[in-house]
């Protein structure tokens, strides 16, 4: 099924996951290692190159090797056999150097951890592009004015600027995350039948080193055939950063509702309408990366449950991974893409904000009010004289500044002006305006750290 693909996914990043893809990144290992053992001498130079001449995946029968696979147990064992068939038709000599010392795990993990890093290249530009958009955003916002929402209610004042470095901060952190995964999940897979590259004698290890170089991929201490923490750390860390994700589309899509209004998604020709309603503006990219954050949990879950496998070869767990890993990826760079496509163009209704923080009479000030008057009577005689203004005000839907101005409690301890200035927002937004410079310094320092 492709129709939903333009809605859900990124067709750049969904090219590296073709079945062309997926055979070309097997082919890519199988070549590389003839060159790898043409370089340590075991394999005739002329010979690796004509291996290396026919590993290209428009040379086979993409649907003959499927098919084959169904009763081989994998796609590497007809893929091997068709491509020695190849070799052989112009020198039956280097036919028989094809898959020297290799298993069938060591071409599949080893290209899909291809397909993976060239992934990692798209990833990594979305999210610098995100990254970018919120350093905009935080800055441009950082004295805006909005209320802080906690159970779903007004709670206190703060900035959307603040909010925005929420999100930012934590993009950072997987920014971080992402390039510190990188040198130990890009790895080699090259063990041969059991992991003890038995076949090539005592030359394994060179021949590893050389394949590993071919291919640009670090060489590990060990195959690790059923040490499958490197494929859940991919998944995991990509989870993570789906649930940042699906943060941001779910704030973004409770300010967009109609009775808060304070965000909306930018809208065009076709864009967030209905088939029944003229009116309707959905959030469009937020349903589609929280329909991601929604699904890529289960994913990842399957390879942490495939992690167990047995002795030295899996027997279902490993054959769990094939599909589920590049769900996973596919999910998460569309959601990615989408949301870095999208933000640029968040409209931000100031206004509205500015207007929703008068909606509930003066009682999102009523913290403010009891740390200043505490200061003069104490915590408790403080808390409990606010909370009963606070529900005299609800009573008589009347704003609580003028409740307070009534009390006589209150005389001798704040003065009418210290009412006004507890009253105005900006004066109660803590650190908000450092912790949003942190942040940002923090995050434009990023590229320094790679």
């Amino acid at each position: 099924m492709s129709l939903l693909d333009p809605l859900f996914r990124y067709a750049a990043l969904d090219k590296l996951f073709s079945d062309e893809a997926r055979i070309q990144g097997m082919l890519d290992f199988e070549a590389a290692l003839a060159r790898a053992e043409a370089t340590s001498g075991i394999v005739p130079q002329s010979q690796a190159q004509i291996i290396a001449g026919k590993c290209r995946a428009e040379n086979f029968d993409l649907s003959a090797i499927a098919k084959d696979a169904a009763f081989a147990g994998n796609l590497a064992i007809p893929l091997v056999k068709k491509l020695t068939e190849l070799v052989a038709h112009g020198d039956k000599d280097a036919a028989r150097f094809v898959h020297w010392g290799a298993t069938s795990q060591d071409a599949i993990d080893t290209g899909c951890i291809l397909q993976v890093r060239g992934a990692c290249d798209l990833i990594d530009q979305d999210l610098a592009r995100l990254s970018g958009t919120l350093v905009t955003l935080a800055e441009k916002h950082r004295a805006t004015l909005v209320v802080a929402r906690t159970w779903m209610q007004q709670a206190l004042p703060t900035t959307f600027g603040f909010i925005v470095a929420g999100w930012l901060d934590a993009v950072s952190r997987h920014r971080k995350r992402l390039a510190e995964i990188k040198p130990r999940v890009l790895a080699l897979q090259f063990g041969g039948a059991v992991g003890t590259l038995a076949a090539l004698g005592g030359r394994g290890p060179e021949v590893a080193k050389a394949l590993a170089d071919e291919l640009r991929l670090s060489l590990p201490s060990i195959p690790w055939h059923t040490h499958r923490d490197r494929i859940a750390e991919i998944a995991t860390t990509l989870g993570l950063l789906t649930g940042t994700l699906g943060k941001i589309a779910r704030d973004i899509s409770l300010h967009a509702q109609t009775e808060i209004a304070e965000l909306a998604e930018p809208i065009f020709e076709g864009r967030g309408g209905s088939s029944s309603m003229p009116q309707k503006r959905n959030p469009v990219t937020c349903a589609v990366v929280l329909a991601a954050a929604t699904r890529i949990p289960g994913l990842v879950n399957t390879l942490l449950s495939a992690m167990p496998q047995e002795e030295q070869r899996g027997l279902g767990g490993w054959h769990a991974e094939w599909e589920t890993l590049p769900d996973i990826v596919r999910l998460f760079g569309g959601a990615l893409h989408h949301l870095a496509e999208m933000l640029p163009g968040l409209e931000v209704d100031t206004q509205r904000m500015r207007h929703n923080l008068e909606l509930t009479n003066g009682l999102i000030f009523a913290e403010a009010v009891t740390m200043a008057l505490g200061d003069r009577m104490g915590k408790m005689p403080a808390q409990l004289l606010v909370e009963a203004a606070c529900k005299k005000a609800r009573e008589q839907n009347r704003h609580l500044k003028e409740i307070l101005r009534e009390e006589s409690r209150l005389r001798g301890h704040l003065t009418p002006a210290d009412l006004e200035s507890l009253f105005d927002a900006r004066n109660y937004l803590g650190s908000t305006d450092e912790f949003i410079r942190r942040v940002v310094a923090e995050a434009r320092e990023f590229p320094a750290m790679r």
